[in-house]
Protein backbone atom coordinates (compact mmCIF):
# COMPACT_ATOMS: atom_id res chain seq x y z
CA UNK A 1 0.00 0.00 0.00
CA UNK A 2 2.75 2.46 0.95
CA UNK A 3 4.57 1.71 -2.31
CA UNK A 4 1.42 2.54 -4.29
CA UNK A 5 1.01 5.82 -2.40
CA UNK A 6 4.63 6.85 -2.86
CA UNK A 7 4.61 5.81 -6.51
CA UNK A 8 1.64 8.03 -7.36
CA UNK A 9 3.09 10.95 -5.40
CA UNK A 10 6.33 10.59 -7.34
CA UNK A 11 4.50 10.29 -10.65
CA UNK A 12 2.47 13.45 -9.97
CA UNK A 13 5.57 15.19 -8.57
CA UNK A 14 3.87 16.05 -5.26
CA UNK A 15 4.29 15.17 -1.56
CA UNK A 16 0.99 14.34 0.11
CA UNK A 17 1.63 11.22 2.21
CA UNK A 18 1.29 11.07 6.00
CA UNK A 19 -1.23 12.16 8.59
CA UNK A 20 -1.19 15.53 10.39
CA UNK A 21 -3.44 16.27 13.37
CA UNK A 22 -1.55 19.32 14.62
CA UNK A 23 -4.51 21.72 14.42
CA UNK A 24 -7.34 19.20 14.60
CA UNK A 25 -10.14 19.59 17.13
CA UNK A 26 -13.71 18.39 17.62
CA UNK A 27 -14.89 20.40 14.62
CA UNK A 28 -12.02 20.10 12.16
CA UNK A 29 -10.51 16.70 11.62
CA UNK A 30 -6.86 15.70 11.00
CA UNK A 31 -5.26 15.80 7.57
CA UNK A 32 -5.23 12.32 6.11
CA UNK A 33 -5.05 11.85 2.34
CA UNK A 34 -7.52 9.68 0.46
CA UNK A 35 -5.72 6.50 -0.69
CA UNK A 36 -4.83 6.58 -4.37
CA UNK A 37 -6.54 3.20 -4.87
CA UNK A 38 -9.83 4.85 -3.85
CA UNK A 39 -9.21 7.86 -6.09
CA UNK A 40 -8.56 5.48 -9.00
CA UNK A 41 -12.04 4.02 -8.53
CA UNK A 42 -13.57 7.48 -8.37
CA UNK A 43 -11.74 8.55 -11.54
CA UNK A 44 -12.87 5.36 -13.29
CA UNK A 45 -16.54 5.86 -12.31
CA UNK A 46 -17.27 8.03 -15.34
CA UNK A 47 -18.85 10.67 -13.11
CA UNK A 48 -16.00 13.18 -13.45
CA UNK A 49 -14.74 14.47 -16.80
CA UNK A 50 -13.01 17.34 -18.53
CA UNK A 51 -16.08 19.58 -18.43
CA UNK A 52 -16.50 19.26 -14.66
CA UNK A 53 -15.27 21.43 -11.79
CA UNK A 54 -14.39 19.50 -8.62
CA UNK A 55 -14.39 21.23 -5.23
CA UNK A 56 -12.41 19.32 -2.58
CA UNK A 57 -13.45 20.24 0.96
CA UNK A 58 -10.51 20.05 3.36
CA UNK A 59 -8.06 19.56 0.52
CA UNK A 60 -4.97 19.31 2.71
CA UNK A 61 -1.87 19.08 0.54
CA UNK A 62 -3.92 18.83 -2.65
CA UNK A 63 -3.82 15.13 -3.54
CA UNK A 64 -7.45 14.81 -4.68
CA UNK A 65 -7.31 17.87 -6.90
CA UNK A 66 -4.01 16.99 -8.55
CA UNK A 67 -4.99 13.35 -9.12
CA UNK A 68 -8.45 14.04 -10.54
CA UNK A 69 -7.12 16.84 -12.71
CA UNK A 70 -4.46 14.48 -14.07
CA UNK A 71 -6.72 11.46 -14.59
CA UNK A 72 -9.99 13.08 -15.69
CA UNK A 73 -8.87 16.53 -16.98
CA UNK A 74 -11.47 18.15 -14.69
CA UNK A 75 -10.77 21.55 -13.18
CA UNK A 76 -9.97 21.19 -9.47
CA UNK A 77 -10.35 23.61 -6.57
CA UNK A 78 -9.32 22.74 -3.03
CA UNK A 79 -10.23 24.66 0.11
CA UNK A 80 -8.25 24.35 3.33
CA UNK A 81 -8.49 26.20 6.66
CA UNK A 82 -5.08 25.23 8.10
CA UNK A 83 -2.57 27.76 6.77
CA UNK A 84 0.45 25.52 7.37
CA UNK A 85 -1.03 22.63 5.38
CA UNK A 86 -2.35 25.03 2.73
CA UNK A 87 1.22 26.23 2.20
CA UNK A 88 2.21 22.63 1.46
CA UNK A 89 -0.50 22.47 -1.20
CA UNK A 90 1.00 25.61 -2.75
CA UNK A 91 4.45 24.00 -2.64
CA UNK A 92 3.04 20.99 -4.48
CA UNK A 93 1.41 23.32 -6.99
CA UNK A 94 4.88 24.50 -8.07
CA UNK A 95 6.07 21.02 -9.03
CA UNK A 96 2.89 19.07 -9.85
CA UNK A 97 2.30 17.42 -13.20
CA UNK A 98 -1.37 18.48 -13.03
CA UNK A 99 -3.11 21.77 -12.27
CA UNK A 100 -5.23 22.54 -9.21
CA UNK A 101 -6.20 25.78 -7.49
CA UNK A 102 -6.35 26.29 -3.73
CA UNK A 103 -8.15 28.71 -1.43
CA UNK A 104 -7.28 29.35 2.21
CA UNK A 105 -10.68 29.61 3.91
CA UNK A 106 -13.08 27.97 6.32
CA UNK A 107 -15.48 25.68 4.47
CA UNK A 108 -18.62 27.07 6.08
CA UNK A 109 -17.85 30.58 4.84
CA UNK A 110 -16.88 29.66 1.29
CA UNK A 111 -19.26 30.79 -1.46
CA UNK A 112 -19.46 27.93 -3.94
CA UNK A 113 -18.65 29.14 -7.48
CA UNK A 114 -21.44 28.74 -10.03
CA UNK A 115 -19.38 26.38 -12.18
CA UNK A 116 -18.67 23.85 -9.42
CA UNK A 117 -20.63 20.67 -10.13
CA UNK A 118 -18.69 18.01 -8.21
CA UNK A 119 -17.90 18.15 -4.46
CA UNK A 120 -15.61 15.77 -2.58
CA UNK A 121 -15.49 15.07 1.17
CA UNK A 122 -13.30 12.75 3.24
CA UNK A 123 -14.73 13.58 6.69
CA UNK A 124 -12.93 16.93 6.81
CA UNK A 125 -15.03 18.39 9.60
CA UNK A 126 -17.91 17.80 12.01
CA UNK A 127 -21.53 17.33 11.01
CA UNK A 128 -22.27 20.77 12.51
CA UNK A 129 -20.00 22.34 9.91
CA UNK A 130 -21.44 20.07 7.21
CA UNK A 131 -24.88 21.62 7.83
CA UNK A 132 -23.47 25.05 6.99
CA UNK A 133 -21.47 23.78 4.03
CA UNK A 134 -24.53 22.08 2.56
CA UNK A 135 -26.47 25.32 2.93
CA UNK A 136 -23.76 27.06 0.86
CA UNK A 137 -23.84 24.35 -1.82
CA UNK A 138 -27.62 24.43 -2.05
CA UNK A 139 -27.63 28.22 -2.18
CA UNK A 140 -25.23 28.10 -5.15
CA UNK A 141 -27.39 25.42 -6.80
CA UNK A 142 -30.56 27.53 -6.50
CA UNK A 143 -28.76 30.57 -7.91
CA UNK A 144 -27.32 28.61 -10.85
CA UNK A 145 -29.38 25.42 -11.36
CA UNK A 146 -27.21 22.49 -12.47
CA UNK A 147 -26.60 18.85 -11.75
CA UNK A 148 -24.18 18.49 -8.82
CA UNK A 149 -22.70 15.24 -7.56
CA UNK A 150 -21.39 15.04 -3.99
CA UNK A 151 -18.90 12.29 -3.13
CA UNK A 152 -18.44 11.22 0.50
CA UNK A 153 -15.52 8.84 1.08
CA UNK A 154 -15.52 6.74 4.27
CA UNK A 155 -18.66 8.57 5.44
CA UNK A 156 -19.27 9.03 9.13
CA UNK A 157 -22.62 7.75 10.39
CA UNK A 158 -23.73 11.20 11.50
CA UNK A 159 -22.91 12.56 8.02
CA UNK A 160 -25.12 9.96 6.37
CA UNK A 161 -27.93 10.42 8.89
CA UNK A 162 -27.94 14.15 8.19
CA UNK A 163 -27.64 13.84 4.39
CA UNK A 164 -30.68 11.58 4.29
CA UNK A 165 -32.73 14.44 5.77
CA UNK A 166 -31.78 17.09 3.19
CA UNK A 167 -34.83 17.52 0.96
CA UNK A 168 -32.93 18.71 -2.08
CA UNK A 169 -30.51 15.75 -2.06
CA UNK A 170 -31.06 12.38 -3.68
CA UNK A 171 -28.97 9.30 -3.02
CA UNK A 172 -27.42 8.35 -6.36
CA UNK A 173 -25.06 5.39 -5.94
CA UNK A 174 -22.00 4.14 -4.10
CA UNK A 175 -18.53 3.02 -5.11
CA UNK A 176 -17.48 0.06 -2.99
CA UNK A 177 -13.87 0.00 -1.80
CA UNK A 178 -14.07 -2.49 1.07
CA UNK A 179 -12.17 -5.11 -0.91
CA UNK A 180 -9.16 -2.77 -0.84
CA UNK A 181 -9.04 -2.63 2.96
CA UNK A 182 -9.89 -6.01 4.51
CA UNK A 183 -13.66 -5.77 4.32
CA UNK A 184 -14.26 -2.52 6.24
CA UNK A 185 -17.89 -1.64 5.33
CA UNK A 186 -17.19 2.10 5.65
CA UNK A 187 -14.68 1.82 2.83
CA UNK A 188 -16.91 3.24 0.12
CA UNK A 189 -17.77 6.46 -1.62
CA UNK A 190 -21.40 7.43 -1.12
CA UNK A 191 -22.73 9.60 -3.93
CA UNK A 192 -25.55 12.11 -3.58
CA UNK A 193 -27.04 14.31 -6.27
CA UNK A 194 -28.66 17.68 -6.73
CA UNK A 195 -30.53 17.49 -10.03
CA UNK A 196 -31.03 20.38 -12.40
CA UNK A 197 -34.67 19.43 -13.06
CA UNK A 198 -35.81 19.66 -9.43
CA UNK A 199 -36.03 23.44 -9.34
Amino acid sequence: MADHENSWDASLRIQTCGRDDTNADQYRHPYEPTPYSVLERLADSGLIGKDDVVLDYGCGKGRVGFFLSYRTKAKAIGIEYDERIYEKALDNQKTAKAKADFVLTRAEGYEVPADVNRCYFFNPFSVEILHKVMARIIESWYEAPREIFLFFYYPADDFLAYLMTVDELEFYDEIECDDLFAGDPRERIMIFQLTDDAI
